[in-house]
């Protein structure tokens, strides 16, 4: 059965499709807060066919989606978190405010906080009008894409 498209989302690829999230795969979301971007959520949502799971949930994720702002602590230690569930083929997309947006976070910040947890960046995005995507996968199934 093929998806009926409107007229004004023919040619436009959604955000989940954009950030590389296959149907059905398993994504669990972390961060969130009041600022996140709802509409790239139910983009998710949409294209998975469930709900995210929480930071609680116990299961192998594909994809973890990290919201992440100026003040929430050390970016390290929230990537190796992350990491834990993590599919061996799974990839961490950490979501940031965009420049002048309230809890904007440098480029260098997460280049630096990358390699210290055990991770490679791979791409970079724009997610939203006020959020910025960042892909890291661990380095092996980097190398392995090659």
């Amino acid at each position: 059965m093929e998806a009926v498209v409107a007229a004004e989302d023919a040619g436009k690829v959604g955000v989940a499709e954009r950030l590389g999230i296959d149907p059905g795969a398993v994504v669990q979301e972390i961060g969130w807060g009041e600022d996140v971007d709802d509409d790239l959520r139910a983009a998710v949502e949409e294209r998975i066919g469930s709900d995210l799971l929480d930071e609680d949930a116990d299961e192998v994720v594909d994809v973890v989606l990290l919201w992440w702002r100026e003040d929430d602590g050390d970016l390290v230690d929230a990537l190796v978190d992350a990491i834990g569930p993590l599919a061996d083929e799974g990839v961490i997309w950490v979501l940031t405010p965009k420049t002048g947006r309230p809890g904007y976070v440098e480029p260098s910040d997460i280049a630096e906080a990358v390699p210290t947890a055990g991770l490679a960046q791979t791409s970079a995005i724009s997610a939203s009008a006020d959020w910025a995507a960042t892909k890291l996968v661990s380095p092996k199934s980097a190398k392995s894409k090659r």
